[in-house]
């Protein structure tokens, strides 16, 4: 059995069926109807009840259709900003590479020290021995 729930919109109270464990969410969502009728109430002449909730319901679905925009602007300007994220970490990555020697460049160095140092070793030997 669905429980039922008492809302009062304006000044009149409703009986609601609905779903075991939403009833919070309806009291809620009765609320925030029932905010916007009292300022339709405070705004105008009366209206008749059926007016009143149509007019209350429509403000709400232009609230819930204007946040949703905004929503979709929010998560265009995430969607973005992450791909110039990921842009300026290529960037990054590709600056280590340039900044960073190859490892050609450095057998190379390593090559040519390792014959300087034999070439001074050699002459060592030879400034050694000729002094012997």
């Amino acid at each position: 059995m669905m429980p039922e729930v008492s809302i009062r919109i304006g000044e009149r109270l409703f009986k609601v069926s609905c779903q075991d464990g939403e009833e919070a969410a309806l009291h809620q969502a009765a609320g925030l109807l029932n905010t916007e009728a009292k300022t339709l109430e405070g705004q105008s002449r009366r209206l008749p009840e059926a007016q009143m909730l149509l007019m209350a319901g429509l403000m709400l679905a232009d609230k819930h259709v204007a946040a949703a925009g905004n929503n979709r602007q929010l998560e265009e300007t995430v969607a973005r900003q992450e791909a110039r994220i990921k842009d300026l970490e290529s960037q990054v990555e590709q600056g280590r590479m340039r900044a960073a020697p190859s490892k050609d460049k450095v057998s190379e160095a390593l090559a040519r020290i390792a014959e300087r140092a034999e070439a001074l070793a050699e002459s060592a030997e030879k400034m050694s021995g000729a002094r012997a």
